[in-house]
């Protein structure tokens, strides 16, 4: 199917503004291009209470943007955001942040980890598994049960992170996870598979913004392929807990998000899998700008409110 005329009209709207691909840009001005695009997102449905958190010290600190919705809290999300591991912060995720909490009834907590390339990896990865500890940890203050479900989620370089975190969590015997949402994850670094050298999807992210991106976050490339950076390659991907994949047609990383899904699912772990047609990367988080964010969102919302009824049945 062709792009979405809503995604070709934004992609027309940033040229016309004379917005840069990312790999010409600095990480600075990257961010400065995105944190102008949040005024688009509005305002998402109030929260009984929002709380920011400050983890660890010094140079090593970062906050979390704890989402609590109204009513009775029936799990928490931790959300590794998106953003090529340099750009983007909470700021950038509290509408999305504030609409998943509110039609999942579950509390929301927001990673705010350090961005290479000042702080190149693991720092990104360290700061959302210490943000799982923090919140299972927190779990009953949050949500008022010791047994609460615990979700991890990320999109793109998050869901990098999340997908590494729900492997950890289970070879380290962590937190127990009720379920992992990976959107258009970033699952290994090899940028030579189809979806890469498509040029129709060469569109808000490129294989040459991919590679500008790996560049800051694991300036070793011979380091690339180990599985705390590339989940694809890890030797067992039996006993993680059971996944959402989410997918865009006109994405170069559709290719390796359905590979990890392909591969947890031959491991035995439930997967259940969605490719969003004619949509490009980026499509979900871009909330009351594209259309079909909010039918991702309610998929993906869909999914997590299925899973804990099944939980608590």
């Amino acid at each position: 199917m062709p792009l979405d005329p809503e995604s070709l009209a934004l992609l027309q709207q940033l040229a016309q503004s004379g917005a840069q691909p990312f790999h010409r840009m600095t990480p600075e001005t990257a961010r400065e291009f995105l944190a102008g695009l949040r005024p688009a997102y509005g305002e998402g449905p109030a929260m009984r209470q929002v709380e920011n958190v400050t983890l660890g010290d010094e140079d090593q600190a970062f906050q979390l943007r704890l989402l609590i919705p109204e009513g009775a809290v029936r799990g928490v999300i931790v959300h590794c955001h998106g953003g090529g591991w340099v750009t983007m912060s909470v700021d950038d995720f509290d509408t999305f942040g504030r609409l998943l909490a509110s039609k999942t009834n579950c509390a929301v907590v927001l990673v705010d980890y350090r961005l290479a390339p000042e702080h190149p990896y693991p720092a990104a990865l360290e700061d959302c598994w210490d943000a799982l500890l923090w919140t299972e940890k927190e779990r009953v203050r949050i949500t008022g049960n010791e047994d609460a479900p615990l979700i991890i989620s990320g999109d793109s370089a998050g869901g990098n992170l999340a997908a590494v975190i729900a492997q950890r969590s289970v070879r380290l015997k962590g937190p127990q996870l009720s379920l992992q949402v990976l959107v258009y994850p970033v699952t290994q670094s090899k940028l030579d598979g189809p979806t890469y050298l498509n040029p129709e999807y060469q569109l808000l992210l490129s294989r040459e913004d991919m590679a500008w991106f790996w560049d800051h976050y694991q300036p070793d490339k011979t380091l690339r392929s180990q599985p705390e950076c590339s989940p694809l390659s890890a030797a067992d991907f039996s006993g993680l807990p059971p996944a959402v994949v989410v997918t865009a047609e006109y994405d170069v990383l559709r290719d390796e998000g359905e590979a990890y899904a392909q591969a947890m699912r031959k491991a035995g772990v439930a997967v259940t899998e969605r490719c969003f047609s004619s949509q490009m990367h980026v499509f979900f988080t871009m909330v009351n700008v594209l259309s079909a964010s909010a039918e991702g969102i309610d998929f993906v919302s869909g999914q997590i409110n299925a899973r804990l009824s099944g939980i608590s049945d």
